[in-house]
C-alpha cells in the first residue's frame, strides 16, 4: 500500500487562467442588479462601463465570457416568449438575499430548531433532557419506556413484573414560541430624494431580514408589504425588483395593512418591522389623499402615533429601521418608537452593519 501523498491545494478555478474573475464580477453584478431593480440589461451596461474604467476583465476572460457563465451557471435566463431579453433567475434572487444577510447579520448562525426559545416547558415540539412523573393529559408518545420499566422493576420486583401509572415517566418538552412578522418597506419618492439612494440600502435590510426569518426561524410566518400613497402586499421573491415610485409616504396605510395581516395569524407573538426614511406625508380620506411634504403635519402625525399606540395595546411591537442620518427625520422615529414601546435601528447609508440600537422597553442604548 502506497498510502497518501499530500501537496499544495490549488483551487480549480484559480488553476484556469482568468476564470477566478467570475466570482468577483458576480458580486458586482448582483449588487448592480439590486440597484437597478432587477434590470439585467441595465446592470450589464453599468458593468461594462465599470470594466472600461477599471479594467475588471482581461484578454483571457472578457465580459462575453462572464455573460456566458451567468447563463451556464443559472444566474440569468433569456425570456424569448415575451421578448424582454435577459432576466435573473430564482438562484440569483436567493443569492442576493443571502449576500444581504451575510453583509448585515453575518455573525448569526442558522438554527436547526427554527424557533424562538422561552424559559418555559410544556407541550412543545423539542424533546428535553429532563424527566417527570406521568400525569393525566401527558401524551403517550412522550413516555420514557426505559426509565418507566426500570421504575416498575424497582417498585415491584423482577419475578412478577407489572407496570402501573405511578411507574411511568415522560420526557419533558421545551416550549418554542412562534412569531408572526410583517415587514413594511417605504417606496416613496423621498427614498431617493436629494441625490441619496436610500431604497437600495432599504432593500438590503429587507432581504437580510427576510432571509434571516426564513432560514433561522422557518416555523415563523412572514408577510411583506410596501407603502407609498397606498400599501400593498408583495412576495419575498419580489424584493430585488423594488423601485421607488412618485409616491408620498402613507405610513398609516402601511400600519393598517400590517395590523390586518397580523389579525389573520394565529400566533400569539406578533411584530412589525418597518423600513423607512422617517417622515409620514400622506393620508387617504375616502377616495382622496391628504398630503403635506413640507413638515410633520399634525393631522398625519397624530393618526400615525394613534396606530402606534393601538399596536402597543395589542402587544405588537414595531421595530423601525431608519435609513437616514438626518436628525429631523430621526425625531419622528424616536417619538413613534416611544409611543409604541418598540425599537429603532439607525443606519447611515455607508454602514448598514452598524446600527445604534434604541430599546425603549429597557431604556438603554448600545452599539451592535
Amino acid at each position: 500500500m502506497l498510502g497518501y501523498r499530500f501537496s499544495d491545494y490549488i483551487p480549480e478555478e484559480a488553476n484556469q487562467q482568468g476564470k477566478a474573475n467570475f466570482q468577483d464580477l458576480l458580486k458586482i453584478f448582483l449588487e448592480l442588479i439590486n440597484m437597478t431593480g432587477g434590470n439585467v440589461s441595465e446592470a450589464l451596461t453599468w458593468l461594462n462601463n465599470l470594466d472600461k474604467k477599471y479594467n475588471l476583465t482581461d484578454d483571457n476572460y472578457g465580459m462575453g465570457d462572464f455573460i456566458e457563465d451567468l447563463k451556464q451557471k443559472g444566474y440569468i435566463e433569456e425570456n424569448q416568449q415575451e421578448g424582454r431579453g435577459f432576466e435573473i433567475t430564482a438562484k440569483s434572487e436567493q443569492t442576493i438575499r443571502r449576500n444581504a444577510l451575510d453583509e448585515i447579520f453575518g455573525k448569526l448562525k442558522k438554527s436547526k430548531s427554527g424557533n424562538h426559545q422561552t424559559k418555559k416547558t410544556g407541550q412543545g415540539d423539542e424533546l428535553g433532557s429532563d424527566r417527570k412523573n406521568f400525569q393525566f393529559g401527558d401524551e403517550l408518545d412522550k413516555i420514557a419506556f426505559t426509565e418507566s420499566i426500570r421504575n416498575a422493576q424497582i417498585n415491584h420486583g423482577y419475578e412478577d413484573f407489572f407496570l402501573t401509572h405511578e411507574d411511568l415517566e415522560v420526557v419533558e418538552t421545551e416550549y418554542k414560541a412562534q412569531t408572526s412578522t410583517v415587514l413594511m418597506i417605504d417606496i416613496s419618492h423621498s427614498m431617493i430624494l436629494y441625490g441619496e439612494d436610500r431604497i437600495t440600502p432599504a432593500k438590503k435590510v429587507a432581504m437580510a431580514l427576510a432571509e434571516l426569518i426564513t432560514t433561522k426561524y422557518p416555523k415563523d410566518t412572514l408577510d411583506i408589504l410596501v407603502f407609498g400613497n397606498d400599501a400593498w402586499q408583495i412576495n419575498i421573491k419580489d424584493l430585488p425588483y423594488l423601485q421607488v415610485g412618485p409616491y408620498h409616504t402613507n405610513t398609516v396605510a402601511g400600519l393598517e395593512l400590517a395590523m390586518d395581516l397580523l389579525r389573520r395569524r394565529k400566533n400569539a407573538n406578533k411584530q412589525i418591522f418597518m423600513i423607512t426614511d422617517g417622515k409620514p406625508t400622506c393620508l387617504k380620506e375616502g377616495i382622496k389623499y391628504y398630503k403635506n411634504s413640507f413638515g410633520l403635519d399634525k393631522k398625519i402625525l397624530n393618526k400615525t402615533l394613534n396606530l402606534a399606540a393601538q399596536c402597543r395595546r395589542l402587544k405588537i411591537p414595531i421595530t423601525t429601521f431608519m435609513i437616514a442620518s438626518d436628525p429631523y427625520l430621526q425625531q419622528f422615529v424616536r417619538e413613534f418608537t416611544e409611543v409604541n414601546q418598540g425599537r429603532a435601528y439607525y443606519s447611515s447609508l455607508k454602514g448598514l452593519g452598524h446600527f445604534i440600537f434604541e430599546d425603549y422597553q429597557k431604556n438603554r442604548k448600545k452599539n451592535i
